[in-house]
């Protein structure tokens, strides 16, 4: 039988989460997928090319890990909150491979995770608001979003970047399998403009944890 947890409960876990996203050093649960392929040393320029794709990368999953447990807290359902707090464990896993990878670049997160992070919680606690049906389609629009992204930068990356490919190619498969989860669970399909403001805000996003 699941728990139910009090409000105080809710927040001091959410806080928790809140606390190790941002400032915390993640472990995760499965064997970073770089572990077997060859660090070549890059040129400057390319290293740092690859380090601002890996910190979009890693910001991308600080705001998943928020928008989800957003969700989870508001969800309805007990097996909505449990799907949205599993995709949240494995992108635990995400967070700690681009974390890590970042570090193999002498590169580091982005300045603003708090408030990449605290606007995500926001817009996750929105959705789910909602109910059940828009919280997992926020789910499907934003993993499918996430793919796309992660199709873009295994074509910008620098070629002899293997370890930051092969990190970045088991993400993509992990988005597609959540989002088809999600739509197998009665998610709905979201009414414009949210998509194109979903993907705006991404892009804003991404301009800016290129660089910072």
């Amino acid at each position: 039988m699941e728990r139910r947890l009090s409000l105080i409960d809710r927040l001091l876990a959410d806080t928790q989460n809140a606390l190790g996203t941002v400032f915390g050093a993640p472990s995760a649960e499965r064997d970073n997928p770089a572990g077997d392929r060859a660090d070549v040393v890059l040129d400057d320029a390319e290293r740092r090319h690859a380090a601002g794709l890996m910190r979009i990368n890693h910001v991308g999953e600080v705001c998943a890990q928020a928008l989800y447990v957003g969700q989870a807290a508001v969800a309805r359902d007990p097996q909505t909150r449990a799907a949205l707090l599993a995709a949240a464990s494995e992108e635990t896993d995400h967070l700690a491979w681009c974390a890590e990878r970042l570090a193999e670049l002498d590169a580091r997160p982005s300045l603003f995770n708090p408030l990449w992070y605290a606007g995500s919680y926001t817009i996750g606690v929105l959705a789910g608001l909602r109910g059940d049906g828009w919280n997992l389609g926020f789910v499907v629009e934003t993993e499918r979003q996430v793919e796309a992204h992660l199709h873009e930068h295994l074509e910008k990356l620098p070629a002899a970047d293997l370890r930051s490919r092969a990190i970045l190619e088991v993400m993509k498969e992990d988005e597609a399998r959540h989002a088809d989860k999600a739509e197998a669970q009665g998610a709905r399909v979201l009414p414009q403009p949210v998509p194109t403001l979903m993907a705006a805000a991404s892009n804003l996003m991404k301009s800016i944890a290129y660089r910072i």
